[in-house]
């Protein structure tokens, strides 16, 4: 039996016609199809403006800079999400303060905010994880409340919405990625979203070596410029993608109606009010986890799980002093497995994933 993969990027004639244009052209770093690019996906989101930038990470450590975190700051994060996070507010020098997440949505649990806070405090750095918005609303009244900076990492979410508004236009400043398995690709790269001038400015300045004009570096900048390349790609895969969403929603509840009443099984929670995408299906299983996986992969299921240590507890950070713990997270790292959903994805093998997870539950539950 073929594997069914847990992703698949699709990336069809249009995209290596647009690539070939800009081949054609001579113009492949960042050019007139980046300035394009940025205007598009930022109309698409609603915000003013787009910054394109090298990867989804350059647009997290870009934006942090653009937003005037630096050296002895603190942001408050979460644990449960991917290390460029978290990584990416020590590039500035701050530090990140973890609080735990929504048992639902593995989402920033608004509750746990507040007694994180000290004078310290510049920002909260939100993950729209998987697809999904975090309950925003309370975060913005305490941001709002203690004059903190909201920065959404809309890495996993382009297109969710919350209560009729698109991840990328909750905060005051948003990054995605076009990683090859997110909901539309570049190959590699990222996007900063603003309605803010000033932060707009400044991430151009701080991606283009500290320089607003040529030869003159007023910043301690870098080189985490795009590519026309890349935004050839991202301008056919920018047409497609509320059709590549829509496809995913269609795909993750065939699954939920086939998996609701499985012993042991947990379908995603999708909060009323929001709009999920799906960048992965995650489910919550019983019994030991590793035990699922090798099971799912042996009936050539492709499944991963997304994440497996807190960022509290990898050494990176044990090294740098963190000790603490978050219960709902330290819960969650153990029982989530990611299922295939991408838009590819037949009927046949979706009932084949059903069909799996069911004797796994069997066999393990």
């Amino acid at each position: 039996m073929a594997k069914i993969n847990i992703a698949k990027p699709i990336i069809e004639q249009e995209e290596i016609d647009n690539v070939v244009e800009v081949l054609k052209s001579g113009m492949i770093a960042q050019g007139p199809k980046v300035s394009e690019f940025e205007e598009k996906f930022a109309q698409w989101i609603g915000t003013k403006y787009g910054i394109s930038t090298s990867s989804g990470t350059t647009a997290l450590h870009t934006a942090l800079l653009a937003c005037g975190i630096g050296e002895g700051d603190e942001v408050i994060t979460v644990g449960f999400t991917f290390a460029a996070t978290s990584n990416s507010v020590l590039y500035t020098g701050a530090r990140p303060v973890f609080v735990d997440i929504d048992e639902d949505t593995f989402t920033m649990d608004p509750s746990k905010i507040e007694d994180a806070i000290t004078d310290k405090t510049k920002a909260i750095l939100v993950v729209q994880l998987y697809g999904q918005s975090a309950d925003m609303d309370p975060i913005l009244d305490i941001a709002h409340k203690h004059n903190l900076l909201v920065i959404e990492d809309a890495a996993q979410a382009h297109g969710a919405e919350y209560k009729g508004r698109k991840v990328g236009t909750l905060g005051d400043v948003a990054c995605f990625s076009f990683y090859p398995t997110k909901n539309m690709t570049t190959g590699e790269g990222g996007m900063i979203t603003t309605d803010n001038e000033e932060i707009a400015n400044m991430a151009r300045i701080y991606r283009a070596h500290g320089s607003s004009v040529k030869y003159h570096h007023d910043y301690l900048g870098y080189n985490f410029r795009s590519t026309d390349i890349a935004a050839a790609i991202g301008l056919a895969q920018l047409k497609k993608i509320d059709s590549f969403n829509d496809k995913r929603n269609e795909n993750a509840s065939y699954l939920t109606d086939g998996l609701k009443d499985v012993k042991g099984v947990v379908p995603p929670v999708v909060k009323e009010g929001n709009k999920h995408v799906f960048h992965q299906y995650t489910i919550k299983v019983d019994g030991d986890r590793d035990k699922w996986l090798d099971f799912l992969n042996e009936k050539g299921i492709g499944c991963g799980v997304y994440y497996p240590i807190p960022l509290y507890n990898q050494k990176l950070y044990k090294d740098l002093g963190y000790n603490q713990s978050c219960p709902v997270t330290d819960k969650i790292v153990d029982e989530v497995i990611s299922l295939p959903v991408h838009p590819s994805l037949t009927k046949d093998e979706l009932d084949t994933i059903i069909s799996v997870v069911k004797e796994g539950s069997e066999k393990f539950c």
